[in-house]
């Protein structure tokens, strides 16, 4: 039933493969829940049985963001069965989504990601190079999880790393030398080890890394050299945005760093940096709340 969907959002909509997982998850559930045998019984689907499903997905304790992200699924997979002409009408034309939190994105301090700190963290075996590396690489580039994965070889250009981001969008993001270092002593070794890839992060026999063991050796670090409550590859690309809006990088360029396809994406960050200039004046100021 989904696999004409899937292969939509795949070849035309060139959506990520976690976006396309999600999707399809998301749907297999409201199928269950609206209890849907054939093609032909979205026509049957209504505005109410979609509130339904929103109330019950709240009795289950979903999250409003989780709530959001399965009525996205949803809308554009009606919006497909429209453009192929196997449903008549849309009934996600009158929902609309629960109001999500909003929350502040979590970020390290300057100070627990000093070099001499971290370095201590990593052993001198090609599975801590790779480690230390993908560390930097977060931190250094603001770069995303599934960006990380499909990081190639051929994506190294000395002074900069090419990223493709959601819907294939490419960007280059500088690096420092001291970085570009790192990436050229880790390829020589795990060239030794493992054999060459056409990745930079990949297994025995040039498969890719796969995103828990990235999660876990992340957290693992960062539960070491911070007191974060959530510790994951996206605390540091949350720490790399709000490190350069505190040093005085432009919103419109960190947007381009980040990837956002829009600029309301990376205002968020600016509340980090405000909290962040409250502080050193509250400390700085003779009139200042000092703690």
């Amino acid at each position: 039933m989904l696999t004409n969907f899937i292969g939509y959002l795949t070849f035309e909509k060139r959506y990520s493969h976690h976006t396309i997982c999600a999707y399809q998850n998301d749907l297999v559930q409201f199928i269950d829940f609206a209890c849907i045998k054939r093609i032909e019984e979205f026509n049957e689907i209504n505005t109410p049985t979609i509130r339904g499903w929103v109330v019950d997905l709240f009795d289950k304790k979903k999250t409003a963001k989780s709530i959001n992200r399965k009525l996205a699924a949803l809308r554009t997979f009606f919006k497909w069965l429209r453009k192929e002409g196997l449903v008549f009408s849309n009934p996600m034309s009158k929902i609309q989504g629960p109001k999500n939190e909003k929350r502040l994105p979590a970020f390290a301090k300057e100070s627990e990601l000093y070099p001499e700190k971290l370095d201590v963290l990593f052993n001198d075996s090609i599975e801590g190079m790779r480690d230390k590396l993908m560390f930097e690489l977060f931190y250094q580039t603001g770069i995303r999880l599934n960006e990380l994965i499909e990081l190639r070889v051929s994506n190294f250009l000395d002074d900069a790393i090419k990223v493709i981001g959601k819907r294939n969008k490419e960007r280059i993001i500088p690096i420092s030398s001291s970085l570009s270092d790192l990436l050229k002593a880790y390829l020589t070794q795990k060239n030794k080890v493992f054999g060459e890839s056409i990745f930079v992060f990949s297994q025995k026999l040039g498969k890719k890394m796969y995103p828990m063991l990235v999660y876990r050796r992340i957290n693992q670090y960062l539960s070491v050299a911070t007191n974060l409550d959530k510790k994951s590859p996206h605390v540091l690309r949350h720490t790399f945005a709000t490190h350069m809006l505190n040093r005085g990088t432009g919103l419109e360029t960190l947007k381009d760093l980040l990837g956002h396809a829009n600029l309301s994406a990376t205002q968020v960050y600016t509340h980090n940096s405000f909290a962040q200039l409250t502080n050193i004046y509250s400390q700085a100021h003779p009139r200042g709340d000092k703690n």
